[in-house]
């Protein structure tokens, strides 16, 4: 393309009255791609971003919940030797076991409980659901007949 057709194109973008429709189109499609474009990179970047928070926060409660745990084995450890200063240790022991095995048991009774009540995506769902079967494939056909 010559210098004096791109200068005849930049003259008509400064001034939409003088472009013509084809130009206008193109001019909005380029935006267009531009602006989404720019959305996707700073999505991108906010990803990045909260992945690394996530993980953080993730190795911080991790750190906790060992901690967590070994003020539970040492509790353990302390209430099997006070109740070793009444009975038999292993009988001591035992019962340490038992009060964990019951706390475990009413654990997994709620969690049970929690997770039937659970339902993958239900927004997701719903709006797939409501789509047309023309947009959900992508080709407008129905998959099941492929």
């Amino acid at each position: 393309m010559s210098a004096s057709a791109r200068g005849l194109g930049t003259e008509r973008e400064r001034d939409p009255g003088q472009a013509s429709i084809g130009e206008l189109l193109g001019a909005v499609t380029r935006d267009t791609s531009t602006l989404v474009r720019q959305e996707i990179q700073l999505a991108k970047v906010e990803l990045r971003q909260e992945v690394r928070t996530a993980g953080r926060v993730a190795g911080m409660f991790g750190g906790a919940a060992l901690g967590a745990l070994m003020v539970l084995l040492f509790l353990s450890y302390a209430l099997w030797w006070g109740l070793a200063n009444v009975m038999d240790q292993g009988w001591a022991a035992l019962v340490v076991a038992g009060v964990w095995a019951l706390v475990a048991a009413a654990l997994a009774g709620v969690a049970r409980g929690q997770a039937r009540t659970l339902r993958a995506l239900p927004q997701t769902s719903e709006s797939i659901r409501r789509m047309p079967a023309a947009l959900r494939d992508g080709h407008g056909t129905d998959r099941a007949q492929h």
